[in-house]
């Protein structure tokens, strides 16, 4: 697209807005009710566009994208109503005879939806569903990595929306920078902190709020500690990097693990993998693929410069771009492996003392902030002290991922992580702000907050004032 015919559509887009159609919950409603159509009569094509783009399984591509959505549309269709019911308050007796005050949930407007690669789906469709809820009009800026995903999401969205309300772009990194030239009234973007820098410096432009999911920028910690259920945790933490080959931005980036049990987590570790995906997980179709060649040579690259701790994996088809789950042990904690987003199935395994676990979780919270932390471990009051005293965007203890799943819940991060917070109520808040409105009245007011203030007629207003905001 050209920045003309961007402009005129991002100008469409606030046209149809201002004709108040949007405002209308049980329009939005009906909104949510066709979204959801759409993905059920496209789900066959959007689960083949995902196995080619990213070499999904039909089963993980419904249960990580396409059933996902419904799941989230599902929450808002029920919600919403009282989401976005005005709220009333009383002004105090500072404002009487002014008793009453409401709160309206206003849409910001014309908003642009950034969406990357690894969940095309979710997080495109996702958070439409949090823009549409919040009465807002929606651009989704789609990844160009993931072409045939793109393509879906354009088809489904003209099935269902005119582009005046809901459009789909595609292109790369120079499209995104024309859209983001434009003023738009919110911004949402998903992907790493590098262009989240970016993203942010455009918005700052014209003052447009703007959230930011982001991977973080050194990675997320999974803590095994000496006490924890070491298959279970081996279990959860396989099957978790094997999802979309280690491309999610709240999957594991490395684990710590107690030294004292780190021979038999390994052993464990090793065995999940293989139970799970086979001894050559580079050849089961089943195993996704990483997203680019330049993606796969940065992951095989990486791994080549730790050859000689590589315990599990190694191996990849620069062909089919699938790359084993790969275990690299021992990692030190100032390496630099783990001190950048991996992205990848890769996973250092960094031990540490048992004993010395704070240590090890204070120089982790020296780091930037993750979006995830994941702790096993049968100590439930070091777990929760733990997860109440760190700074990171979510997690679980022993478990991993899902508590991205959690209804009425909000997923988010911190600092390089993002900021903002979406999924259900919190995506409806998200794409909302609150406008205060007091309702005057015209009978009963009193001189109080008028001059003058002094002389013998005034010295009653000083003691109600000290009374009324006290």
């Amino acid at each position: 697209m050209t920045q003309t015919e961007i402009h005129a559509l991002v100008e469409r887009q606030r046209t149809f807005f201002r004709t108040g159609q949007t405002l209308d919950v049980n329009w939005r409603l009906q909104q949510l009710q066709k979204l959801k159509a759409a993905v059920r009569s496209h789900e066959k094509e959007l689960l083949d566009a995902l196995t080619a783009d990213l070499g999904r399984s039909e089963a993980e591509g419904y249960f990580c994208d396409v059933g996902s959505v419904i799941l989230e549309i599902n929450e808002t269709l029920r919600g919403l109503r009282r989401w976005a019911r005005p709220e009333r308050h009383f002004s105090g007796f500072t404002c009487f005879p002014s008793v009453v005050t409401r709160v309206y949930k206003m849409p910001y407007g014309v908003t642009l939806i950034i969406s990357p690669f690894n969940f095309p789906i979710l997080l495109s469709l996702g958070v439409l569903t949090a823009a549409i809820a919040g009465g807002n009009t929606a651009v989704i800026k789609a990844s160009s990595k993931s072409p045939r995903c793109t393509a879906a999401l354009q088809r489904l969205i003209a099935d269902a929306f005119p582009p005046e309300y809901v459009a789909v772009a595609d292109g790369g990194h120079d499209v995104a920078d024309l859209f983001l030239a434009e003023r738009f009234d919110k911004i949402f973007y998903t992907g790493s902190p590098r262009v989240g820098k970016h993203v942010l410096a455009a918005a700052a432009e014209h003052l447009t709020p703007a959230a930011l999911e982001l991977g973080g920028e050194t990675g997320n910690w999974c803590v095994v500690r000496a006490d924890a259920d070491l298959r279970d945790a081996a279990r959860k933490i396989a099957f978790f990097k094997l999802c979309n080959s280690g491309q999610i931005c709240i999957n594991i980036n490395q684990v710590a693990v107690a030294e004292e049990v780190a021979d038999e987590f390994l052993a464990e570790l090793k065995a999940a993998f293989v139970k799970q995906i086979g001894e050559r997980a580079e050849e089961n179709p089943e195993y996704p693929r990483l997203i680019t060649a330049a993606a796969y040579r940065k992951c095989a690259d990486e791994a080549e410069r730790y050859r000689d701790r590589i315990v599990f994996g190694g191996r990849g088809d620069p062909e089919t771009l699938k790359y084993a789950p790969t275990v690299l042990y021992p990692i030190g904690f100032g390496e630099d492996i783990v001190r950048h987003e991996l992205f990848s199935p890769l996973l250092p395994v960094v031990p540490f003392p048992d004993r010395e676990i704070d240590t090890l979780m204070d120089g982790i919270a020296e780091r930037e902030h993750g979006l995830a932390l994941y702790l096993f471990t049968r100590d439930m009051a070091w777990a929760k002290r733990t997860m109440a005293t760190q700074q990171y965007g979510g997690g679980c203890v022993n478990e991993v991922c899902l508590h991205l799943m959690v209804k009425g819940v909000p997923f988010n991060g911190v600092g390089h992580s993002g900021m903002g917070a979406y999924h259900g109520e919190w995506g409806f808040r998200e794409f909302t702000h609150p406008s205060t409105v007091l309702f005057g009245s015209a009978k009963g007011n009193l001189p109080l907050r008028e001059h003058p203030y002094g002389g013998k007629k005034n010295r009653y207003k000083m003691p109600l004032l000290r009374l009324f905001e006290r």
